[in-house]
C-alpha cells in the first residue's frame, strides 16, 4: 500500500501537460460510429454543455444501447455520471473504455482518481503509472527497440515518434525513425524524417550520410516516376535498374522496382519482357494486384486467353471493386470467345501489336498468294477465294483504327451476331464483291485486273 500523496506527486510535474493531450485524445477519439449512435452521441454532447444532465444521460444510455462495443458511448456517459455525482455509476463505464480501447489514456486517468478517492490505492496507482509510462520518453524508446527486434516496425515507429517529441533535441529517434521507414521501403517518410535530424544537428554524422543515400534513391524513383507518366518507359525501366543497383541489399526496392519495371514493359507492349519480370514478383509475392494486372494485358497480347484471365480473376480476388481488372476480366474472356472463332490476327500471321504497315505487308503478300486466279482447279479456286475473302476482310477490319479497336475490345466488327440490332452478316460477302480489290494499295478498288498464266 502506498500513500496518496506520493502517488499523485508522480503526476505532478506532468499533470498540467496530461490534461492537455486527453483533451486532444478525447476529440479524435470518434470513430466508427454509425449514424443513429452519432446523432445520439452529438445531441447528448450538446445537452451536457447546457447543464441538462438527465436528458444527456438519456441520450448516452441510447447510443450504448445502439453499439455496445463504442467505447467513446461508455465515455459520454461516464462524464454525465460524473457531472452527476455518481462516481460509482460511472467507474464500471470506465472500465469498460479501456477493456474496448487499452491506451484510451483519458478514461485510465480519471478512473485512476475515482480510485483514488474511493481509497484503492493499489489499483489507482497502477492507472497511473501506466497513464506516466506514455509520457516517459525513455520507456518509449526502450519498447521501440523490443518491437524492432521483434520484427514490428511500425509499432517500433509509433514510440519513436513520441519519443522524439517528449525529449528535446532528440535527433536519435528521428534517425531511427528514417532508418526504419527506409527499411520498409517508405523513401519519402525516411528523407522527411532524416531531414529533421539534421535541423537539430546538421553535422550529425549517421544522420548525414543516411540523407545522401536517401535522397539518391528519391530522386531516381521520382524520375522513374515521371517517365511513366510520360510514356517513356525505355527511360524508365534503366532508372529503376538504378535503383536496385543503389539499394541492392533491402528487398523491398527490389520488389517495388521490379513490379514498376513489369508495368513499363506491359505498357510498351514487350509483352515476353513484361511476363518474365512480372513472374519474378509474383513469385515474391503472390497476390501483387498491380504486377497481376500488367502481366494479365501482356499475356494478352501473346493471345494467352486463359492465362489472362486467370490473372484477372486472382487480381479480383484480393481488390473486387477495380474498375480496371473488372474491365480487363470481360475483355479477356471476349477476346478468348472470339478466338475460338475468327481471329483476323491469326489470318494475317501477325500480332495483336502490329503496325498499320505490317499488317498492309502481309496483307499483299498472301493477297497475291491466294488470288483465285493463281488457280486452275474449280476446287482449289473455291477454297482460295474463301481464303482471299478472309484475307480481304481481315485487311479490313485491321487497317481501320476504329474497327480494330472494337476487335482488340473482343467485338468481330464484321460480324452480325456480335453487332447490336445488326441486319444481315456483312462479314459473309461473296467473292465477286472482293474481285475489285488491290493488293497492293491500302484499299479502294481496282485500277487495273492482274491475269495469272
Amino acid at each position: 500500500m502506498v500513500a496518496p500523496g506520493s502517488v499523485t506527486s508522480r503526476l505532478g510535474s506532468v499533470f498540467p501537460f496530461l490534461l492537455v493531450l486527453v483533451d486532444l485524445q478525447y476529440e479524435g477519439a470518434e470513430c466508427g460510429v454509425n449514424a443513429d449512435v452519432e446523432k445520439h452521441l452529438e445531441l447528448g454532447k450538446k445537452l451536457l454543455a447546457a447543464g441538462q444532465l438527465a436528458d444527456a444521460l438519456s441520450q448516452f444510455h441510447a447510443a450504448v444501447d445502439g453499439d455496445p462495443d463504442n467505447y467513446v458511448a461508455y465515455y459520454r456517459r461516464a462524464t454525465a455520471f460524473l457531472a452527476m455525482g455518481k462516481s460509482k455509476a460511472a467507474l464500471p463505464d470506465l472500465t469498460r473504455v479501456i477493456e474496448l480501447k487499452m491506451d484510451f489514456t483519458a478514461a485510465r486517468l480519471q478512473r485512476g482518481h475515482l480510485l483514488l478517492k474511493q481509497g484503492k490505492l493499489d489499483e489507482a496507482e497502477d492507472d497511473f503509472k501506466k497513464v506516466v509510462c506514455v509520457w516517459d520518453a525513455d520507456l518509449r524508446e526502450l519498447r521501440a527497440e523490443c518491437y524492432i527486434k521483434e520484427g514490428e516496425p511500425r509499432k517500433a515507429i509509433s514510440d519513436l515518434k513520441a519519443a522524439s517529441k517528449l525529449k528535446n533535441d532528440n535527433t536519435e529517434a528521428f534517425y531511427k525513425i528514417s532508418t526504419l521507414y527506409y527499411q520498409l521501403g517508405d523513401h519519402e517518410l525516411s528523407l522527411s524524417e532524416v531531414r529533421e535530424c539534421l535541423k537539430l544537428d546538421q553535422d550529425h554524422k549517421r544522420c548525414f550520410a543516411h540523407y545522401k543515400q536517401v535522397k539518391k534513391l528519391n530522386k531516381l524513383i521520382e524520375s522513374a516516376e515521371e517517365l511513366i507518366r510520360d510514356g517513356r518507359y525505355t527511360d524508365a525501366t534503366s532508372k529503376y535498374e538504378s535503383v536496385m543497383k543503389t539499394e541492392p541489399s533491402i528487398s523491398e526496392y527490389t520488389i517495388r522496382s521490379k513490379e514498376r519495371i513489369c508495368h513499363c514493359f506491359s505498357k510498351d507492349e514487350k509483352p515476353v519482357e513484361a511476363i518474365r519480370v512480372c513472374s519474378e514478383v509474383l513469385q515474391m509475392e503472390p497476390d501483387n494486384v498491380n504486377a497481376l494486372k500488367d502481366r494479365a494485358e501482356a499475356y494478352l497480347i501473346e493471345e494467352m486467353y486463359d492465362e489472362a484471365i486467370q490473372d484477372y480473376e486472382t487480381a479480383q480476388e484480393h481488390n473486387e471493386n477495380d474498375q480496371q481488372i473488372r474491365e480487363g476480366l470481360e475483355k479477356a474472356q471476349r477476346l478468348l470467345k472470339q478466338s475460338q472463332k475468327r481471329d483476323y490476327y491469326k489470318i494475317l500471321g501477325v500480332k495483336r501489336n502490329a503496325k498499320k504497315q505490317e499488317i498492309i505487308k502481309a496483307y499483299r503478300k498472301l493477297a497475291m498468294q491466294w488470288h483465285p486466279d493463281n488457280f486452275q482447279n474449280e476446287e482449289e479456286k473455291k477454297k482460295a477465294e474463301k481464303k482471299f475473302i478472309d484475307i480481304a476482310a481481315a485487311k479490313e477490319v485491321l487497317s481501320d483504327p476504329e474497327m480494330r479497336k472494337k476487335f482488340d475490345d473482343g467485338e468481330d466488327p464484321l460480324d452480325a451476331e456480335s453487332q447490336q440490332g445488326g441486319g444481315g452478316n456483312p462479314f459473309h460477302r461473296s467473292w465477286n464483291s472482293w474481285q475489285g480489290f488491290n493488293p497492293f494499295s491500302s484499299g479502294g478498288p481496282f485500277r487495273f485486273k492482274f491475269h495469272f498464266n
